[in-house]
């Protein structure tokens, strides 16, 4: 039986790490004083925010980056989980040096762009690709894509996933518990304002591993005439820590998806060279229609891809839709993703990455079972993350019912102020890298243990 935490204890151990991390990144607090005259919330982008001010970073080497003060940290961020090759990798510098003088842009093909898709073909078994510049555009193009080879409106995805910044897309990720609705009719919610009701309404969440579920839906939609023109799934969700599929559910969604003529887009963009070479299409065995990638595809510069059968592209080549983007298949991007792909990412690479993610998570379950927490350790490839719940986690609706929130609140605020550099957020997991080592794995589950010690004493 786990053992009951002491709730005072957790709120006053995050008022304690709380005020320890602002006292050690006053530079960063300085920086965003500045930074917010003229750049919006004083960030890039609203996901690096964080109260009272987020953490700027001045550079990183290896599996370490060091914030603006000065403080080093081994890095289990990685880029929101983009930099499986560790941070400047001197395979990926010495492509993008070589590159540079021969010229940076021309919004035209270039050699690296051939040699990248022939490797993602390879990999992933599926024959035509196109490049966009990100996760978003990915997800954004295949959706398209999928609505003109159908020639069906609809789009279904899974509550609680993310696929980018996207209107369609941006519906039924984070939301109150007591707003979903039921199960076998999950609501459309906006996830922020500026989303076109009309938009919203055209998306349609079920839950995750649940095929029988996504059936019945699509049975009443295509009753209605609303039959989708795409499901667009993690296979892995990897936006509520890591929801791995239950055994037979992935089969069983490609098999409802073929029957019923609907275009199944698997978003590997979390995943995506990150848990296998040829991500959760190789690891779990199941082929869909289309792949979406970005984040570990450039080993740092923009870049992202779709891959599609013959079939499904076919509506790009009949130049039915304009699958365009002045900055798709940049030369520099191109060039470091060849050599992410030949030269960093290898047979031996993964083979690592597997050893030292059995190696976290094995450390990490030994300080549940030392100090009777609830919760549990699970890992996939690079991807990795300790869920705190009094039970297994399968879709958003046990995620929001069980999760400990102000747990993974104080998880965040002790990783930081020991060193360990992680992705914010309740919904977020590790990312290793494969120049990660025992060193740096061990540091973290030390770290985990010293907060397990603090909530028990």
């Amino acid at each position: 039986m786990p053992v009951t935490l002491d709730r005072a204890r957790i709120a006053q151990l995050i008022e304690e790490q709380t005020a320890l991390l602002n006292e050690r990144t006053t530079k960063s607090k300085a920086m965003y004083a500045h930074a917010s005259e003229h750049l919006s919330g004083g960030v890039a982008s609203s996901y690096q925010g964080r109260d009272p001010w987020p953490i700027y970073i001045e550079s990183g080497a290896g599996d370490r980056i060091t914030d603006v003060d000065g403080n080093e940290y081994f890095d289990f961020h990685n880029g929101f989980g983009s930099m499986v090759q560790g941070h400047a990798h001197p395979a990926i510098g010495d492509a993008i040096q070589k590159r540079y003088p021969l010229g940076t842009h021309f919004a035209a093909a270039t050699e690296d762009v051939i040699d990248v898709a022939d490797e993602l073909a390879r990999r992933w078994g599926i024959p035509k690709w196109r490049f966009t510049n990100s996760g978003s555009e990915s997800t954004m193009d295949a959706i398209r894509i999928a609505r003109a080879y159908t020639g069906r409106d609809t789009v279904m995805k899974i509550f609680g996933s993310y696929h980018g910044h996207h209107d369609t897309v941006m519906v039924s990720i984070g939301v109150e518990y007591d707003k979903i609705g039921d199960r076998e009719n999950l609501a459309s919610l906006p996830y922020g304002a500026g989303i076109p009701q009309a938009v919203v309404d055209m998306t349609i969440a079920v839950p995750f591993n649940d095929a029988g579920a996504m059936e019945r839906r699509i049975e009443r939609l295509d009753a209605e005439g609303r039959k989708p023109a795409c499901v667009i799934m993690e296979a892995a969700m990897m936006n509520l820590g890591v929801v791995l599929p239950e055994p037979g559910y992935l089969e069983a969604v490609r098999e409802i998806t073929r029957r019923h003529g609907i275009v199944l887009i698997f978003d590997e963009v979390k995943t995506g060279l990150a848990i296998a070479a040829g991500g959760a299409t190789e690891k779990f065995g199941v082929t869909p229609d289309m792949v979406t990638l970005a984040k570990v595809l450039g080993g740092g510069m923009p870049s992202g891809a779709i891959g599609g059968t013959e079939e499904v592209m076919s509506v790009v080549e009949d130049h039915s839709v304009y699958q365009v983007g002045t900055y798709n298949g940049n030369p520099l991007s191109m060039a470091a993703a060849k050599a992410s792909l030949l030269e960093v990412l290898t047979p031996e690479a993964y083979v690592r990455l597997g050893e030292l993610n059995d190696r976290i998570v094995a450390g990490c379950q030994a300080v549940i079972d030392k100090y009777d927490l609830a919760g549990y350790a699970i890992g996939i490839g690079s991807k990795g993350c300790v869920t705190f719940s009094t039970e297994k986690i399968v879709d958003y609706e046990t995620f929001k019912n069980a999760q400990d929130v102000e747990l993974c609140d104080l998880a965040w605020l002790w990783n930081m102020n020991h060193g360990i550099f992680m992705t914010p957020g309740r919904e977020e997991e590790w990312t290793l890298s494969v120049v990660h080592s025992d060193e740096s794995v061990d540091a973290y589950i030390a770290a985990f243990d010293a907060l397990a010690a603090a909530l028990t004493s």
